[in-house]
């Protein structure tokens, strides 16, 4: 299953969309990828809505 992780680093928001099992493990791995960053939201991912605003890294593609 596919989250969607919004967080915000640096005064800056952005969204990651990760692979897991469930929501707390997709918040685990966002925040493995950005330490500094704050979890401000995670999400089962929404195909229609995140194909118009598109996460700028994609975790899952990481490892």
């Amino acid at each position: 299953m596919k989250f969607t992780v919004g967080l915000k680093d640096k005064g800056r928001a952005n969204h990651v969309a990760v692979d897991a099992e469930d929501a707390l493990i997709a918040a685990l791995k966002a925040k493995t990828e950005h330490p500094d960053a704050r979890i401000t939201y995670v999400r089962p991912q929404n195909r229609r809505g995140d194909t118009r605003h598109p996460p700028e890294t994609q975790a899952a593609d990481k490892h």
